[in-house]
């Protein structure tokens, strides 16, 4: 798939929008934040046909997506207030000529140069040149490799993918993985699948990358197949490379061989005992490999494959990498693939907003530490942290009335529960950014600098403590996670946004909805979902289930995939129920659990009806919102075959088909598309 640093935290969307920046104990205009809820809606559409539509149709029909946009929504919007504060910050940085070192002058240099499209044209390749010229000195598989794990700090996602991180049978130490990669379209499936829209993108893939290899290499020019022969290459690797569905074991995943193993038994052309130590890895006597087959066949094709075929591959993915900070020809040829046809976008985003975006992947959490000073209070930090304890105190009466898991099992999971950590807002230790040397030169020479900076800091982990307090999102991040290693749930400041509502106009019902249930209960829920259920309460992988409680879990989450594969976002093409499972299961324990929480507040108990709308009702509403998006088809039809969350609109349908509690709000009855049979509907937590 396209390498991590092209990724941006606008585009993920795992855990849902939740509540707001600034806390007060006790909302002081509830009616605002209803107001908003109210006048989002479809009335025209029956919150028993389609209550997504129902919930966010009017908003979405007013806000169309823009030309420079695949997708549109509540995260966008987000992202937008996101923008405007971040971009504040980084003008005032540029325009202070900070003293050299310093995160100011690191801010500052960094904004100046990506948003000086000037320099950028000037520029061109130059900062690339001398890895394009390791490439074209390479003669044989030999150096081919020594490219390669030259290039490894760079991110460039050829061939495989190392990692360093915790070993997951030991959360308390930090191991080299490896794993599958090399594809330059966002997943295997793209290769396969019969599809119009991956044929579609399979018929223009092979003319991109000639086109950059022209840009790239003027003697690409006169190799008129360079490539298709490089898209023969990935389509090999696609074929040995597992599903996102089987990527989703982690007990299948979980290969442990030592160092000597995986040369002899995998990769017979790697040494990687002397390959490691050169990356700054010394003493590693083990490697988790997590797809071996995809090993023993990458050795094979370095064979079977010319040189030249192989170099050029390494060219695409050089330049692909980098091709957003480019400029000129090779980002247009880049945006007209990876935007335009693979995306749906029909002009460039704005360059402040993607220098923005870069800058984000490169300084994050020095951004974060001035975004959190202006734009998050200490006191919606604690309203946060008590909302994360009444999901857990819900979430432990669950598992108490659980009729399908034993009693031993039980007393395992409130543990677990019990230890789950939480990080809320920002981190209480910032990282030190000291080490990364930020300059005038060009944007694609910072990015480079930031990501051998990036991977050199993980590298410096091994053998060393876990540091636990780390995190792995920024404060500025519309977005949250579960780590399974840590067991523990991180709450980013910026996912407690909703634009325009403040948080004393947000009732209760609507920030539990929104907040309570989409994500923070989501994220806990994955503590217990088909993957998170297979690590302990200190974050290894080992089981803590009786045979029999297993089985009962799996036959209930095998009711939420047949849910889920049954769904027809697009003609012919369905939510695959099996590789979204997780996110599935989160998402339905997040209505329950933060349902459970609200039924607890005076509000809800009150019963009072605001805006016309019940607290139950406003409860669902809320929950929607945190899901109001549209997204074009291109992009569509990518997700369904590469994220493993299913699109927003069956984010609501799905989970709020199985809670009764919903069908009592909005007189769901049989024969209503919302409405599924008692025999049908999914119960797990």
């Amino acid at each position: 798939m396209k390498p991590s640093l092209r990724s941006i935290a606008a585009l993920a969307l795992c855990a849902g929008a939740v509540c707001a920046a600034a806390a007060a104990p006790k909302p002081a205009h509830p009616a605002a934040g209803s107001d908003v809820l109210a006048a989002h809606r479809n009335t025209a559409v029956s919150p028993a046909a389609d209550f997504f539509e129902y919930s966010n149709g009017l908003w979405l029909q007013q806000h169309p997506i823009p030309a420079s946009e695949n997708s549109w929504g509540i995260g966008r919007e987000v992202q937008n207030e996101t923008y405007a504060r971040l971009l504040t910050i980084s003008q005032s940085a540029a325009g202070a000529h900070a003293a050299p070192g310093t995160e100011a002058q690191k801010i500052g240099d960094f904004w100046a140069t990506a948003t000086d499209s000037v320099l950028g044209e000037h520029v061109g390749l130059v900062p690339l040149r001398s890895e394009l010229d390791r490439i074209d000195a390479v003669r044989d598989v030999a150096g081919i490799l020594d490219a390669t794990f030259a290039q490894l700090p760079l991110g460039t996602g050829a061939f495989f993918g190392l990692r360093v991180g915790q070993d997951q049978k030991a959360s308390d130490v930090i191991a080299v993985g490896l794993g599958q990669g090399g594809l330059g379209l966002p997943d295997r499936d793209f290769y396969f699948k019969p599809d119009s829209n991956s044929m579609r993108v399979r018929a223009a893939y092979p003319g991109h990358v000639q086109k950059m290899l022209e840009l790239a290499t003027p003697a690409a020019a006169a190799r008129r197949g360079a490539g298709t022969a490089v898209v023969a290459f990935e389509t090999a690797l696609a074929r040995v490379s597992r599903t996102r569905a089987d990527r989703r074991d982690p007990e299948k995943n979980y290969n442990k061989l030592g160092v000597g193993d995986v040369t002899a038994k995998l990769t017979p052309s790697v040494d990687w005992s002397s390959r490691l130590p050169a990356l700054g890895l010394t003493n590693v006597t083990y490697i988790i490999v997590g797809q071996p087959e995809f090993y023993t066949a990458l050795d094979s094709l370095l064979h079977a494959t010319p040189v030249e075929v192989l170099k050029d591959y390494m060219r695409y993915h050089l330049v692909s990498a980098y091709a957003d900070y480019l400029g000129g020809a090779v980002e247009a040829e880049d945006f007209a693939f990876y935007g335009t046809i693979l995306s749906g976008q029909q002009v460039q985003r704005p360059r402040w907003k993607r220098a923005l975006d870069a800058e984000e992947n490169a300084l994050g959490m020095v951004l974060g530490k001035l975004y959190v000073k202006e734009y998050f209070s200490p006191q919606a930090k604690e309203r946060y942290s008590r909302m994360v304890e009444d999901i857990r105190t819900a979430y432990r009466d669950r598992i108490g009335r659980l009729d399908w898991m034993s009693d031993a099992t039980k007393q395992k999971a409130l543990d677990k529960l019990a230890k789950v950590g939480k990080k809320v807002g920002y981190p209480d230790k910032w990282k030190d950014y000291s080490a990364l040397t930020i300059g005038r030169e060009s944007w694609a020479a910072n990015m480079m600098s930031a990501s051998r900076w990036q991977f050199a800091d993980r590298v410096s982990k091994f053998g060393k403590p876990v540091d636990r307090t780390e995190w792995n999102m920024t404060p500025q991040t519309y977005n949250a996670y579960y780590s399974p290693s840590n067991n523990e749930i991180v709450l980013p400041a910026a996912a407690f946004a909703i634009p325009g509502v403040s948080d004393a106009n947000a009732d209760d019902a609507m920030t539990y909805g929104y907040a309570a249930a989409s994500t923070i209960g989501h994220e806990i829920t994955h503590g217990f979902d088909d993957q998170g259920r297979q690590y302990d309460a200190s974050g290894n992988l080992k089981s803590w289930w009786t045979p029999e409680d297993e089985t009962r879990f799996k036959a209930r989450a095998q009711r939420i995939i047949d849910q889920f594969d049954a769904y027809e976002p697009l003609p012919g093409m369905h939510i695959n129920g099996r590789a979204s499972t997780g996110e599935n299961i989160a998402d339905l324990g997040g209505v329950l659990l933060g349902l459970d929480a609200f039924k607890k507040t005076a509000q809800y108990k009150e019963g009072e009806s605001i805006a016309g709308l019940t607290p139950t009702q406003r409860f669902f509403l809320g929950y929607a919102l945190s899901w109001m998006d549209q997204t074009r088809r291109e992009m569509l039809a990518q997700r369904l075959l590469s994220d493993v969350h299913a699109p927003a609109k069956w984010r609501v349908l799905g989970p709020l088909a199985n809670v009764p509690e919903f069908y009592a709000a909005f007189g769901v009855k049989p024969g209503d598309p919302m409405w599924r049979p008692d025999s049908t509907r999914v119960s797990i937590w």
